[in-house]
């Protein structure tokens, strides 16, 4: 089924807000080791474009995680079915994600990675979902602040479906 897909946000809002997020975090971590930690599928492409509009060498590495089955709505359960490929002891993480919704992915997934003893670790989001949070998880770089709509973009998908398209839409069916 093909749904229809209204934009939210531009192509190039998305385009300019990665270049400002890429600027802030290069200049607060000059002469660090960065480790960049997607958690896959949806991160991928932000992580891809703000690693590339970075000024400074990164790490990247992924896990995968999810609450979403096929539909629209959280399961509520989260099942990790990749882990990192290295330890991150002693690393400075930045956690990229392409959405903070309920939070419950990312709650797990950072009590997780700080009982590794990294030196520190942020969160960078490119879509922030507040009014869906059901833990308390704030992320240190957010993209953009949503409503609660379901959407599709930049990794975000419906189904494994849209994740290509080079803006951030909203699906109405």
């Amino acid at each position: 089924m093909d749904a229809k897909i209204e934009v939210l946000i531009p192509e190039q809002d998305v385009r300019d807000r990665i270049q400002e997020m890429a600027d802030a975090l290069s200049e607060k971590y000059a002469g660090e080791n960065l480790h960049l930690i997607g958690i896959l599928n949806g991160s991928v492409f932000f992580l891809t474009a703000l690693a590339q509009k970075m000024s400074i060498p990164v790490e990247i590495d992924f896990m995968a995680a999810s609450s979403y089955g096929s539909g629209t709505e959280s399961s509520g359960r989260v099942l990790v079915t990749k882990d990192l490929d290295r330890s991150i002891e002693g690393d400075h993480i930045l956690l990229v994600e392409d959405i903070v919704d309920t939070g419950q992915t990312l709650h797990l997934i950072t009590e997780m990675l700080e009982e590794r003893n990294p030196a520190s670790m942020e969160l960078a989001v490119l879509l922030d979902k507040p009014s869906r949070r059901k833990v308390c998880m704030d992320a240190d770089y957010i993209g953009f602040e949503i409503p609660d709509v379901f959407v599709v973009g930049w990794g975000l998908d419906y189904d494994q479906k849209y994740r290509e398209l080079p803006f951030v839409g909203i699906v109405t069916e």
